[in-house]
Order: C-alpha cells, then sequence, then structure tokens
C-alpha cells in the first residue's frame, strides 16, 4: 500500500490579476508549481504523487513542470474540475485503491517543509485524519455587516494550511457523500468534508511560513525566500 501525495492546481487564480494561473508564474527561476512538487518529491512518508490541474495546462505540466526536472514521484497528471472540491474530488477517484493514506496540498504553498508533510502523513496513518496549522495570534474578531459582533477565544483558533491528509477510503467517501448532496455549500478545505462524517481531525503545528500565494505581493514574498534557499 502506497501513501499519495495529491497536489491541487487546477485553479484559474482569478483574484491574482494576470491570465497566466499563479501557479505557473515563474519564480527564482522554475514554476511555482515545480517548487511545490519537490518539497512532497523530498518527504520520506510520501510514496506517490499526482498532480491536478486544468485540462487546457496537462501538456504544460509535462513539459515545463515535470520532465525538466526529474520528479521521479509524479505518476498521475489529472484533469480538474470547475471548483477545487470537484478537482480533489477527480484526482482521489484517479488514485489506485491500493492507496493507503493520500496528503492534499494546494499547489500554489511552495513553502511547505518535506518535515512537516511527513509529520501530517505520519499522523494520519496513526489517527485517519491530520492537518497542517497555525495558532492563530491576532485577536480574532467575528464581524457581520462592517461590525465587531463577538470576540473570540484565540487559543481555541488555529488557522487551517495543507497538506491534510487521510486514510484514502475515509476521504474518498466524504467527497462522494459531498457530490450526492451539497446543499449549495462551498467546501474551502478537505478537513470539513470528513469533520461532517463526524470524524475528528488532528493537528500538526506548521514549523514554516507555508504561505499559499492569493496575490503578487505574495508571490514576490516566496520568490525572495525560495531564491535566499538556493543560494544558502
Amino acid at each position: 500500500m502506497s501513501n499519495w501525495a495529491l497536489i491541487v492546481a487546477a485553479g484559474k487564480s482569478e483574484r491574482f490579476g494576470d491570465p497566466l494561473p499563479k501557479q505557473f508564474h515563474e519564480i527564482a527561476g522554475r514554476p511555482l508549481l515545480s517548487w511545490t512538487i519537490e518539497k512532497f518529491e523530498l518527504a520520506s512518508s510520501i510514496d506517490k504523487i499526482a498532480v491536478v490541474v486544468a485540462a487546457d495546462y496537462q501538456l504544460e505540466t509535462s513539459q515545463k513542470i515535470i520532465d525538466p526536472f526529474g520528479f521521479n514521484k509524479v505518476a498521475k497528471i489529472v484533469s480538474g474540475g470547475l471548483s477545487r472540491q470537484e478537482s480533489v474530488s477527480k484526482g482521489l477517484e484517479a488514485l489506485p485503491e491500493s492507496t493507503r493514506v493520500v496528503a492534499i496540498h494546494d499547489g500554489v504553498r511552495a513553502l511547505v517543509s518535506p518535515d512537516d508533510i511527513d509529520k501530517v502523513v505520519k499522523l494520519a496513518l496513526a489517527e485517519k485524519a491530520a492537518m497542517l496549522a497555525l495558532p492563530a495570534t491576532d485577536t480574532v474578531k467575528k464581524v457581520k455587516n462592517h461590525s465587531v459582533v463577538e470576540t473570540l477565544d484565540r487559543s481555541q483558533i488555529w488557522l487551517a494550511q495543507t497538506p491534510q491528509a487521510f486514510e484514502y477510503q475515509l476521504i474518498l467517501e466524504a467527497h462522494r457523500k459531498f457530490a450526492e448532496n451539497p446543499k449549495g455549500t462551498i467546501v474551502t478545505d478537505d478537513a470539513s468534508l470528513v469533520e461532517a462524517l463526524g470524524v475528528g481531525v488532528k493537528v500538526v503545528k506548521s514549523s514554516s511560513m507555508n504561505l499559499k500565494v492569493t496575490t503578487t505581493a505574495d508571490l514576490k514574498y516566496v520568490e525572495i525566500v525560495l531564491g535566499a534557499k538556493e543560494h544558502v
């Protein structure tokens, strides 16, 4: 039985303000997505990698992101869907039934630590579900109509990141059940689908910035960090 990484990079980056999706932008001499894949190549807990991209970018992913860097663990390039949830679901359905644990990761989180990946996968192997997260450091306010309605206890607030790792059959069931009855819900992470099944998700504290690139400023920050590491 193998542990797979499912790297989701099928988004159009509509908030990024550039026709080229941010995961394909070159930073520090390489496409952003290639940096992300490299982290899972270096993670000892990961046996195989599947990359989910938009159908229009499958060939480019193979020719410009995977082949030039000799990623030996990449075994599948899967065509994504219209939403993140649909893209993850299609990726999961493409994995072999023998998969033990799958670590789902945002393709634009290129600063994740391979050690953190291994910690999350190890915990998922023991506890069925685990995710990377950071405890909130700022005071957290619940706001409605631009007015504060409640101050939340930040000691109980964690900011969800990826990877989020699950027993394969568990996360597959969670996505299939959601697809049967989505009720118009927008799903922003996979842990929430598992929580809906009544399964607890364990948390691993992130040891790195693990920034999700959303804006051009984010991209510049990640480029600085990756460029500095390349010259260490």
